[in-house]
């Protein structure tokens, strides 16, 4: 198996899951999780453990990306940059 995973200065650099992204974007949105769950109305213990378990569907990403004002783009990309 072979890890997606950057080295810097003999430090071994792993790709941040989808809960530590949306944790980054709360922090700099100044936001909770509890405002979070509410803003995608679900529970503030369903968020808490989708968070931990990394489980998200696409359309809870795109909720989450508009209810922290950004934008959600998941993709399969070609090498002929085809995105599907």
């Amino acid at each position: 198996m072979k890890l997606n995973c950057l080295y810097y200065n003999w430090v071994i650099i792993m790709p941040l899951t989808m809960g530590e992204k949306i944790r980054i974007l709360l922090k700099r949105k100044k936001m909770t999780i509890a405002e979070l769950a509410a803003a995608i109305e679900t529970s503030n213990q369903n968020l808490s453990n989708k968070l931990t378990r990394d489980n998200f569907s696409e359309k809870e990403l795109h909720q989450i990306a508009s209810a922290l004002g950004c934008r959600y783009e998941g993709f399969f990309i070609f090498e002929d940059n085809e995105r599907i």
